[in-house]
């Protein structure tokens, strides 16, 4: 069994078409002299040619590049930290501005050394980019930064238009999966949020792949509905080194479709869904269509 799974070749609907024209290499100049990490790059996304060379839209990601965390499905580095660098928000933000971007999302490396997780950075990478470009929406994407409801307070009061903080996978394999994370206190960071400001969307996003049942992906759909989650995220789950969790099972794209459709039936506002689907895959997207239902419900209840 093990000697299957060893083998266990990626379908044709996997492969990737790579694009490195004038966009994608004059994106990855810019974050080489601003000394900028993104998640694109460190996380290996399948997607980093489609949104760099075509969509022109990058996720940043913030406080170092060396994660606190090891978790079994992420090539991102793990080990002890730098020291923080206060000049990165502003960098953040004139890189955003020379991109002329419309939608910005920043993530970052799992920060447990720090008391407050990194959230006031965090917070000031959004005000920077509001200051320079005042037009440009924002996704934050936090760790859950081990629960700490001050520091989600901090985080939420810069006003991000998108909250967005991963469930990654189903209860039962969570403590396999995640290091240090727990399935529950990601709910309640959710909750949290949406307590915090009812009106800011909250996102969500699980890789599915590792072992998991239809039956438990629909039960994660519950919980998170339950927790009043606003968008929902399903991507097919890839093994970036041999060091990391092997792949059970690569879905089909009809598997995914049901799976979106599903989710819609539930009462996500929307769901990205599919093979190469990852948390900030067409976010742009996104976060224009939770602004238009938002509006929608103002004028219905007024």
């Amino acid at each position: 069994m093990a000697k299957k799974e060893e083998h266990l070749r990626k379908p044709d609907w996997l492969k990737i078409k790579l694009n490195t024209n004038e966009s994608y290499t004059g994106l990855k100049k810019m974050m080489r002299e601003k000394n900028l990490h993104t998640v694109c790059e460190e996380a290996r996304c399948p997607n980093i040619h489609e949104c760099w060379a075509v969509r022109k839209t990058a996720t940043f990601m913030i406080l170092g590049d060396i994660c606190t965390r090891a978790c079994r499905f992420c090539a991102v580095k793990t080990g002890l930290p730098n020291e923080l660098d206060l000049q990165e928000p502003e960098r953040v933000a004139e890189s955003v501005e020379m991109m002329g971007l419309k939608h910005a999302v920043i993530t970052a490396v799992a920060r447990d050394d720090l008391k407050d997780g990194g959230s006031a950075v965090f917070a000031e990478t959004v005000r920077a980019i509001r200051r320079r470009s005042p037009f440009c929406t924002i996704e934050v994407l936090p760790s859950d930064m081990l629960g700490g409801i001050e520091n989600l307070e901090t985080l939420m009061a810069a006003r991000p238009n998108i909250m967005n903080h991963n469930i990654e996978t189903v209860r039962r394999l969570t403590p396999r999966v995640r290091a240090r994370a727990t399935y529950d206190r990601s709910l309640e960071f959710l909750r949290r949020a949406k307590e915090l400001h009812p009106d800011i969307p909250t996102k969500s996003s699980l890789m599915i792949g590792l072992g998991e049942t239809k039956e438990e992906i629909i039960e994660t759909m519950d919980d998170l509905r339950a927790v009043d989650v606003d968008i929902m995220t399903i991507g097919q789950y890839l093994q970036p080194t041999k060091k990391h969790l092997k792949v059970q099972k690569y879905y089909h794209p009809d598997e995914f479709a049901e799976l979106k459709e599903i989710a819609l039936s539930k009462g996500f506002s929307h769901c990205e869904a599919g093979p190469l689907v990852r948390s900030s895959y067409h976010a742009d997207e996104q976060v224009n269509e939770a602004q238009v239902r938002a509006e929608a419900k103002k004028v219905a209840g007024s």
